[in-house]
């Protein structure tokens, strides 16, 4: 999957607010280089406290731990090149009412693109998939 090419929101930056980015950017470093990148999540009470503490909104602060927490999303894609090949997988299995397949993986040169199915039926009442399944998984 291709990502689109970040655009900064605004062309503006206040440069007096430079060395305190680069502050964040290193305090976002040690906390990963603690908790040997396993920092959990801080609880509802911490969230709360800070936000009021602070003067920051709930929602926002837990949007910047969840952010924590994905790192990996952000990762450079490898973009396959050099086509080699369509070999057939065809397995399948269900889990509560949730059907999964691999029909075939898709070999190149420098990769291989597993095409990963997911079908489920979805009831009106349900929050929205996209926020409450995972968008990335993990081959094993």
């Amino acid at each position: 999957m291709k990502r689109l090419p970040f655009e900064p929101p605004t062309k503006h930056y206040d440069q007096q607010i430079e060395a305190i980015d680069e502050q964040i950017c290193n305090l976002i470093k040690q906390r990963k280089d603690i908790s040997n990148n396993t920092p959990g999540f801080p609880t509802k009470k911490l969230i709360t406290a800070w936000s009021e503490k602070y003067s920051f909104y709930e929602g926002f602060l837990n949007s910047v731990f969840t952010n924590f927490l994905n790192e990996d999303m952000y990762k450079p894609v490898v973009e396959p090149k050099g086509f080699l090949k369509n070999i057939p997988i065809l397995k399948s299995f269900e889990k509560d009412d949730v059907f999964y397949s691999v029909t075939f993986v898709r070999q190149f040169e420098n990769a291989s693109v597993v095409h990963f199915n997911i079908d489920r039926q979805d009831s009106d009442d349900e929050v929205p998939r996209r926020i409450k399944e995972p968008i990335l998984f993990d081959l094993y």
